[in-house]
Order: C-alpha cells, then sequence, then structure tokens
C-alpha cells in the first residue's frame, strides 16, 4: 500500500484524523471534566508526529505527481480542520490526482 503515491498519502490522511479524533476526546475529558489530562499527554505527541508526516508526504506526493499550487495548498490546510485529511484524500483520488499510471510516467 506505501508503493503508491495514493497508499501513503491514504495511510497517513487517515492516521492524521484519528489521531486529531483522538486528541479532540482527550481535551473533552481534560476542559469539561475532571478526569485528567491523560488523553492529552497521549494523543498530543502522536497527532504531533502523524501531523508531521502528513506534511511530509503531502510534499513528496505534490512532487511526483506534478500538483499545481493551489492543490498542493488545499493538501497542506487540510490537515488543520479535523478529518479534513480524509476528505482531500478521496478528493484527490477521485479527480485524478493521485494516479499511479502518473507518476510511473513522470519517473
Amino acid at each position: 500500500m506505501f508503493a503508491t503515491p495514493a497508499g501513503r498519502l491514504r495511510i497517513v490522511a487517515l492516521a492524521e484524523a484519528v489521531s486529531w479524533v483522538g486528541l479532540l476526546i482527550g481535551m473533552f475529558f481534560k476542559y469539561a471534566t475532571d478526569l485528567g489530562e491523560f488523553g492529552v499527554k497521549v494523543f498530543g505527541p502522536i497527532h504531533g508526529a502523524v501531523f508531521v508526516a502528513y506534511i511530509v508526504v503531502v510534499a513528496f506526493t505534490a512532487r511526483e505527481q506534478r500538483w499545481n499550487r493551489w492543490t498542493t495548498i488545499w493538501a497542506f490546510a487540510s490537515s488543520i480542520p479535523p478529518l479534513a485529511t480524509i476528505l482531500f484524500e478521496r478528493w484527490a483520488l477521485r479527480t485524478g490526482k493521485l494516479d499511479p499510471v502518473r507518476a510511473r510516467q513522470l519517473i
């Protein structure tokens, strides 16, 4: 699955979205209940690492797939709202922005 740009982006986009949800749940328990900040301490660093991985994968994918400036900007911007990375990945796949044939032609 990591052999194609689409596979790499799909895995990292999903991981980024899941870590975002984990961090949001942790923040809820930290600020809305008296259960402490365990969730934030666990999911904060995980989300940070996965966020950086997503940014790196997007940078390589944008170059490999020869995305235009706006596609690349939207890919980076989708890392900010929760779950938007999944929406971007699905849109990119549907519109041909993640085309394995295109990647092979560029090598």
